[in-house]
């Protein structure tokens, strides 16, 4: 469900001339638009209504009204095509007829580009479609070579802190500043202080145009624009240029900062937003209940065959709270990507202080290449076997260590890894299996690693029932108390010995070697024990008992 749709007139207003003209329209341009599909000649047409389509290759006005005519009845928005477009009377009554706008792109941008463009404008406020992920907002490098390419030269969008926020390529055609500038994500202060020094910066922010300066001193010329909200200065574009530029290229450079303007105002009003509402569905997910199927929905995420993963940063060293909570963010970004990279179907958010993703994994059924009798076949056949749950599981470990090797210098953390499931009912399951994982190796200490639940099971099976002991303050019993008592009152160590016997299965050589005694002294030490305690080591309920007090209270 989307959660506000834009219509093709913005569309038009946002991109002013930079990319987009408008060939042929019906009256009304007040349309909505959906989504942005890229035409494909050799599958059927089958757009959702309120498509645009991307003609790749599409010219010719015959072939422009058979899409005008088929997207009618489709009920799509618009067709763009590459400039110059045919345009004759024909064209202009079955655009009239059919309400689908014809738009011309200019030949100076890139499909890629574009496409990157309008599912930009289009993912404003927007979470994601039924059964589809939401479009990143803020690909401003993409706008950036966008710009670089209609203007002949590099670009930089900064904020009003002089950051590089995004840059084209071809920044080796640039001098050494702009080297400097891009290597280092901000300007330098040597240059900072020789703009400020010559007016450039009040003369940047005080115009609404772009402004032309040579610094000289073997910097190139620069061609600069603020960039604006009303009267809010939000950062600027820099185009590093020979010489001043053409009028044509002096408009489409204003018509490209009122892009940037969109960008930058979707990172900073929207990012937030949008984060804690996919935070809030995927802990809907996560939950289960009626309301799961919904949230997974409008995620978009897969439902089926999953995998949760609990990604917990070591926070050990880290005194700062606004620290830790933007870290936090940024380690969830950086899986989030990871696990949308594998799988288009995957989601993370940060729910409290830990990184839930969910991960679908597909189980390989069984090759009936065996059943053929060929040799061959069966060789296939045992090659790839059925990959069941623990499989699975263990390929979800290996994708998070993978993301831990990449991040780890930045972001020391552990992650649990949950049960496959397979159905959004069990999803809940998978989620407090990971959780149980990832508190098992915080008790550890350790970062940089992944685990299963089920290579953790009994050590978190431990810790439940260590807080079972603590939350009903039940204090140690029975041979164990004893040995405790006793040892309190004559500063002995029996319980070190019952250990070092337990540990090394009853065996007294390895046991006394542990504890560096003679055998025949460690003898002596076990039979006082069982003396004073009263423990029957030969019973293994009773070994039991106290191996599990031993783990709990030492």
């Amino acid at each position: 469900m989307r959660l506000r749709l834009t219509t093709l007139g913005r569309i038009v207003d946002d991109l002013g001339s930079t990319f987009l003209d408008i060939v042929a329209a019906p009256d009304d341009m007040d349309v909505d638009v959906a989504t942005v599909q890229i035409y494909d000649p050799l599958d059927e047409l089958g757009t959702p209504p309120g498509t645009i389509l991307l003609g790749v290759g599409v010219e010719g006005g015959e072939r422009i009204c058979e899409l005008l005519e088929a997207l009618g009845e489709l009920g799509a928005a618009g067709l763009v095509v590459k400039s110059p477009v045919a345009v004759d009377e024909r064209v202009r009554a079955t655009a009239a007829k059919t309400g689908v706008v014809l738009l011309g792109l200019t030949r100076a941008a890139s499909w890629a580009q574009v496409a990157a463009l309008l599912r930009a404008l289009l993912a404003e406020g927007d979470v994601g479609g039924a059964g589809e992920p939401a479009e990143a907002a803020d690909d401003l490098f993409t706008l950036a070579n966008a710009v670089c390419e209609l203007l002949d030269a590099p670009i930089t969008i900064e904020d009003r802190s002089s950051r590089v926020l995004a840059f084209s390529g071809r920044q080796d055609e640039a001098d050494q500043a702009r080297v400097e500038t891009v290597l280092g994500r901000r300007v330098p202060d040597k240059y900072q202080r020789l703009q400020e020094e010559r007016g450039i910066y009040r003369e940047l922010y005080q115009s609404r145009e772009p402004i032309y300066f040579d610094l000289g001193g073997g910097m190139l010329p620069r061609t600069a624009i603020a960039v604006r909200a009303g009267d809010e200065i939000l950062g600027s574009m820099w185009a590093t240029v020979t010489g001043p530029l053409p009028e044509n290229r002096r408009r489409a450079f204003a018509d490209a900062a009122k892009i940037v303007a969109l960008h930058l105002l979707r990172q900073r009003a929207g990012a937030d937003s949008q984060r804690r509402l996919r935070a809030d569905l995927l802990s809907t997910v996560l939950e289960g209940g009626r309301d799961a199927a919904d949230a997974a929905a409008r995620l978009g995420i897969a439902t089926e065959r999953v995998c949760v993963l609990a990604a917990g940063l070591d926070e050990t060293a880290m005194a700062d709270a606004a620290g830790r909570e933007g870290d936090r963010q940024r380690f969830c970004d950086a899986l989030s990507l990871h696990v949308g990279a594998i799988h288009p179907h995957a989601a993370a958010a940060l729910v409290g202080s830990v990184a839930y993703a969910v991960l679908p994994m597909h189980v390989r059924t069984p090759s009936t290449a065996s059943s053929t009798g060929s040799s061959t076949g069966s060789s296939t056949a045992s090659s790839t076997a059925s990959s069941t749950g623990p499989d699975a599981e263990q390929r979800a470990v290996r994708v998070a260590q993978s993301f831990l090797a990449r991040t780890g210098r930045r972001f020391p953390a552990a992650i649990g890894v949950g049960r496959l499931v397979s159905t959004l009912a069990d999803v809940g399951r998978s989620r407090a299996d990971a959780a149980r994982a990832l508190r098992v190796l915080r008790a550890r200490g350790v970062s940089g690693v992944a685990a299963a639940y089920g290579d953790v099971y009994f050590e978190s099976l431990l810790l439940q029932l260590g807080d079972l002991v603590t939350a009903e303050e039940q204090p140690p019993a029975g041979p164990y108390e004893k040995l405790v008592a006793y040892d309190a009152e004559h500063g002995t160590d029996l319980v070190g010995t019952l250990q070092a016997y337990l540990d090394a299965l009853g065996n007294v050589h390895a046991a006394a070697q542990a504890v560096r005694v003679h055998q025949n002294t460690f003898r002596y030490r076990l039979r006082r024990l069982t003396k004073i305690s009263g423990l029957d080591l030969d019973d293994p309920d009773a070994r039991l008992a106290v191996s599990l007090q031993l783990r709990l209270y030492s």
